[in-house]
């Protein structure tokens, strides 16, 4: 019998500015989700285009996809453990259906109530992991490239990670208040 699970991962850890996004991939272990996830891959070892691609059939596909963002204001005033678990939390709360098992990336973990796995690099071993990462990437690349346009600091390029680029355009146009000032302490 298949089994209802979810796969979770976090996009934007490190970054300079910008949320920290979590998603999560949904749906039944079956053979019609076997087949439509073959080959899927860790969201960083896949080209911008592949990643859009895998993005469009997610929308054509039986899976389900979901995502929470903590601001970057959030993630100054009470941390970055805190918002991932949070937001972990947060993320299962918008699942109707309760899960047999939550598959989790790295040292990501769920809420108590939650039967779970923590996975080493299991955006490259599971793919619902994979699933949610790259759907969680892709969100967050686009709002990023969105941002770009009001916001002096090439986010479009870097998405706002800490790129020699990103660093120039903070020291010539100072702090955004999108940027994580906990992450900026020694520019600051």
């Amino acid at each position: 019998m298949a089994r209802f699970i979810v796969g979770i991962d976090e996009v934007g850890r490190g970054a300079l500015a910008g949320p920290l996004v979590i998603g999560a991939a949904a749906g039944f272990w079956n053979k019609e989700n076997k087949k439509f996830l073959k080959g899927i891959r860790d969201s960083k070892k896949l080209t911008v285009r592949q990643r859009e691609e895998w993005f469009k059939k997610f929308k054509k596909s039986r899976l389900n996809f979901y995502t929470v963002a903590i601001s970057n204001r959030l993630i100054d005033k009470k941390g970055l453990s805190w918002a991932l678990k949070i937001g972990v939390g947060r993320l299962l709360k918008k699942i109707k259906q309760r899960p047999k098992l939550v598959y989790l990336d790295g040292g990501l973990k769920a809420p108590k109530i939650y039967r779970q796995k923590t996975i080493i690099r299991g955006d490259d071993k599971i793919p619902f992991i994979s699933a949610a990462a790259i759907y969680a990437k892709v969100k967050r690349d686009k709002l990023m490239k969105k941002l770009d346009g009001k916001y002096p600091y090439g986010f479009k390029r870097h998405k706002g990670y800490g790129t020699k680029e990103h660093y120039q355009n903070i020291r010539k146009n100072g702090i955004s208040r999108l940027h994580r000032k906990s992450f900026l302490k020694n520019l600051l």
